[in-house]
């Protein structure tokens, strides 16, 4: 590291500690050759993820955006804040240790609305009606039907554990 008051190239690292709950790393170094202290900061360098939207555009994945969506589709439901932005956390990671740098909207959308149906079925509905572009009342029916069938198999699931 170069030292900002001399231009040496040598500096010894005297302490370092994590600062932005462990995104950075902040070290206080000493320059080898004129002795003044300065602070670095080391971060992850991340390549950014890609969304390849409906229209074949292309944009970088926008966290808020996903988190803005699942707020509209919880509106009035108990469903808390910080239940949403864990919801979003979990996705943003998936799509980030998966090794394709470009991801279509739609699986993001798949993403969320799987997530979705655990924690409030009202609100999977709204997301997936959005997000499916239900065009009749039919689609949102087959929608509903398949939500009924899923709860009665988990019952029955259930009903068997506990005998």
């Amino acid at each position: 590291m170069k030292c900002p008051y001399c231009g040496y190239d040598e500096s010894k690292v005297i302490d370092s500690r994590p600062t932005d709950e462990g995104e950075r790393i902040r070290r206080r170094r000493e320059c080898m050759k004129c002795g003044k202290r300065f602070t670095t900061y080391e971060v992850i360098e991340t390549v950014p993820l890609i969304v390849i939207k409906k229209d074949k555009s292309r944009e970088v994945f926008d966290r808020s955006k996903l988190l803005r969506g699942l707020l509209r589709a919880c509106e009035k439901r108990p469903v808390s804040l910080a239940t949403l932005e864990h919801l979003v956390d979990e996705i943003e990671a998936k799509l980030q240790n998966s090794l394709d740098r470009e991801v279509e909207s739609s699986q993001i959308g798949e993403y969320a609305m799987e997530k979705l149906k655990d924690i409030d079925e009202v609100a999977y509905v709204r997301f997936a009606s959005v997000y499916r572009q239900f065009q009749d009342i039919n689609t949102f029916m087959d929608e509903l039907n398949d939500i009924l069938r899923t709860r009665q198999k988990k019952r029955k699931t259930d009903n068997n554990k506990k005998q």
